[in-house]
């Protein structure tokens, strides 16, 4: 049963705290008295969709908090299970939900204090209201509460509590096999990479202290330019428009002027013929 609703400045609501008793509790009100705005905030603190500005005008946020009491056996205990959420040390049978709207749009919710998804609420709320209106019978239709009806009346809280055994050991199962596949899909890739590396060093064939040819190699290439560059200056320096050209033409003058140096220039002739030969 619903024990307590505590909302803080919602819609046109700023404080209001109600306690209701074991029993029927009636709210009554004329139109506009805001008993839509209180089932509107009991709605969000059980994560209901609804209205999507709940926070009252001027403030930072809006916040709603519902004390419920869990009998044991209650539908509401295996759902808080099997999200983890352990009751209150101090008052096992109290579940209390807490939910805050922020200006921005933001929603958080806690249950006993701690912190839950909006799915978990929804799940919840199935358990704990049944909300009915005009032509509204939304529990009727609902699978999950033919379901619960089924099992309480077949008395086979036994047998249900063997199934969410094997179920919850199913669940951690095929977490824990994706999660190892996860990790054998991660070797396998860092195998693929070790092996393509090895077929790449194996290719390479390294030997022991061939460091320093490649060295040697690859500083040769990164001054090929220049070398190039040294040998095509230095043919051009002995062709014929260089040293070939130039000693050919000493000995042309040297050639004329022997007749009348009688003998002296033959041997100068000769030094020029061997260095002509030379650079041919």
């Amino acid at each position: 049963m619903l024990r307590a609703l505590e909302i803080r400045d919602m819609l046109i609501i700023e404080r209001l705290n109600l306690a209701f008793r074991p029993g029927l509790n009636v709210l009554t009100g004329e139109t506009g008295a805001g008993k839509s705005i209180l089932l509107d905030s009991l709605g969000f603190v059980l994560g209901w969709r609804g209205r999507a500005e709940l926070v009252r005008s001027g403030a930072e946020r809006g916040e709603v908090t519902a004390v419920f009491e869990l009998p044991p056996g209650h539908p509401a205990h295996a759902i808080l299970a099997e999200a983890g959420i352990e009751p209150d040390e101090d008052d096992p049978a109290a579940l209390v939900l807490r939910r805050v709207n922020y200006t921005d749009g933001r929603k958080t919710a806690w249950i006993n204090d701690r912190r839950a998804s909006g799915e978990t609420l929804r799940a919840l709320s199935d358990t704990l209201v049944e909300l009915h209106g005009q032509q509204d019978d939304k529990g009727l239709l609902n699978p999950r509460v033919h379901r619960a009806l089924l099992d309480d009346f077949s008395g086979a809280e036994a047998l249900l509590d063997t199934v969410r055994t094997a179920w919850a050991g199913r669940r951690d199962a095929r977490r824990a096999l994706a999660q190892a596949q996860a990790r054998r899909d991660k070797l396998k890739q860092e195998e693929d990479f070790l092996r393509h590396a090895v077929a790449e060093l194996q290719k390479l064939s390294p030997e022991p202290g061939e460091e320093a040819t490649l060295d040697a190699q690859r500083r040769l290439m990164q001054a090929g330019e220049k070398i190039r560059e040294g040998i095509a200056k230095a043919l051009d320096a002995i062709s014929s428009h260089g040293a070939e050209g130039l000693v050919a033409e000493a000995m042309r003058r040297l050639d004329k002027a022997g007749d009348q140096a009688e003998g002296r220039l033959d041997e100068p002739l000769a030094a020029l013929e061997r260095a002509q030969e030379a650079l041919v």
